[in-house]
């Protein structure tokens, strides 16, 4: 028997006995391999998101398996009119956002989407490393191809903000908040992060590339040790497992929603929404920029999307790029 042929009468197995253990020794017998073989093939599941329990003369038994996306059941229930409508479903690749990039580059219309199950090098803001495990979240890339000056594209990720957002809450039943300028949190934490790079030319946007990161059904030892006490997951956050496909579609719909109403009616209605869903107006801040590192008071937006903050001189400044830490004096 073919090594794939092996592992997949090993997942029919488990999928035929639910919830039940069954032993090496059996599992050796019936697929004619040997007990080594057998651990391989099931580190191997492992590998793909399946979850297995392990107990001395019991044997295995699977405990959980992955959510597997599937392109045809994505486009089927897409609510928005054209925001995900063209689909590139991806099995593994470096970063979605590279991949999206090369689309928006070869013509591909405003509203496509390249999702992948697993992400190897995928970014963050200031070029740190996101972690992107497989089947364990969303990891996705959506073009844009917007008609407001480069100055603004920073309006574009408050906007994709609100829509994850909106979207968590509506999906999942949990109520995120916004760190300016990109992340999601629930009670602290980290849910999500969200990356929008432009390319433009001659002053003018020839395309954006919204990268929407969310840890959707990760438990706490899918993340590194590092990340336990920074990042949480909207499972973690609801208690329950989410339909990600669900999520996806949903967030599409939000963003569709926001994105008209935006080249409807400008900015004002999104800085609206974002305050309302913000986890950092209000609060004591840190600011640390390329102009210098001050602390304050955040107020809300500005028109361009700058986050409003009054120094602890009483001076408003607005903070277009840079580090928000929240103070905790």
């Amino acid at each position: 028997m073919k090594d794939h042929d092996q592992g997949y009468s090993l997942l029919r197995m488990f999928q035929e006995h639910p919830g039940q253990f069954l032993s090496g020794e059996e599992i050796s017998r019936r697929l004619s391999i040997s007990r080594t073989a057998v651990w391989k093939q099931i580190n191997k599941l492992r590998s793909l998101g399946y979850e297995f329990e392990a107990l001395p003369r019991l044997g295995y038994r699977m405990v959980d398996e992955p959510d597997v996306l599937d392109e045809q059941l994505l486009g089927a229930g897409m609510k928005s009119r054209y925001f995900g409508k063209q689909i590139k479903l991806l099995d593994r690749t470096i970063s979605t956002q590279e991949d999206a990039r090369e689309l928006a580059e070869a013509g591909a219309p405003e509203g496509t989407l390249v999702i992948s199950e697993e992400q190897t090098g995928g970014r963050g803001r200031m070029g740190r490393k996101f972690h992107s495990p497989r089947g364990k979240g969303i990891w996705m890339s959506l073009i844009l191809r917007p008609k407001q000056p480069l100055h603004l594209t920073q309006q574009l990720t408050l906007l994709t903000g609100v829509a994850v957002c909106r979207a968590i809450g509506k999906s999942a039943g949990v109520q995120t908040q916004i760190k300016w300028p990109n992340d999601i949190l629930y009670e602290g934490k980290k849910v999500c992060g969200i990356l929008l790079e432009s390319t433009a030319e001659d002053g003018r946007i020839r395309y954006c590339v919204a990268g929407i990161g969310i840890s959707v059904n990760l438990k706490e030892t899918d993340f590194p040790e590092e990340l336990r006490s920074v990042a949480t997951s909207v499972r973690m956050a609801g208690g329950n497992v989410v339909n990600r496909t669900e999520l996806i579609q949903t967030i599409m719909q939000e963003m569709e929603v926001l994105y008209e109403l935006y080249n409807e009616q400008g900015f004002e209605p999104i800085a609206s929404a974002w305050e309302a869903l913000s986890g950092t107006v209000g609060r004591e801040v840190r600011v640390q920029s390329g102009q210098g590192d001050f602390t304050g008071t955040a107020t809300g937006l500005n028109k361009d999307g700058a986050l409003m903050v009054r120094s602890d001189a009483g001076e408003m400044v607005p903070v277009y790029s840079g580090e928000i830490l929240f103070n905790t004096r």
